[in-house]
């Protein structure tokens, strides 16, 4: 559904939420690692989540790395998919038609309407810290490989 990008940059979000602070940061080895990411495209979409602070912030130096900031946790997932410019994709059609809208629909558009609220809804009001929550507590995971 979304870019390999984007997906990394859930993946990251959450790792981040649950594990950083502005205390505890943490570096890019370790969340490439984490997320199962190869480190150079770790580096560019935590480049792209890291501006204008809108949901990671970093520091530089011996004590630097990345973390996310208390009232970004509360901020709803939806942050991540703006900030990787794709917050978009859950309003297009899914078939990909300009044109297609109720009175011009596509032979998917009844079905997937209400696919695509439940989906618009999920990313407005989960919080990345709810996820990060979900992670701690093992009901889910974040990463392809056991651990």
């Amino acid at each position: 559904m979304f870019s390999k990008a984007t997906e990394y940059a859930l993946r990251a979000t959450i790792f981040l939420a649950q594990k950083s602070s502005e205390e505890k940061k943490i570096g890019i080895e370790e969340i490439a690692l984490a997320i199962d990411s190869p480190r150079p495209f770790t580096a560019k979409i935590l480049q792209q989540l890291t501006r204008d602070n809108k949901v990671v912030s970093s520091a530089r130096g011996p004590q630097g790395g990345f973390f996310i900031p208390v009232k970004v946790k509360k901020l709803p997932v939806h942050v991540v998919l703006e900030a990787m410019n794709e917050d978009e994709i859950l309003e297009k059609c899914v078939m990909g038609l300009k044109l297609c809208s109720e009175t011009r629909p596509c032979p998917l558009h009844a079905q997937y309407k209400t696919i695509k609220n439940q989906l618009i809804t999920l990313f407005t009001t989960k919080t990345i810290q709810q996820l990060a929550d979900e992670i701690q507590d093992g009901v889910v995971f974040i990463r392809n490989k056991k651990s």
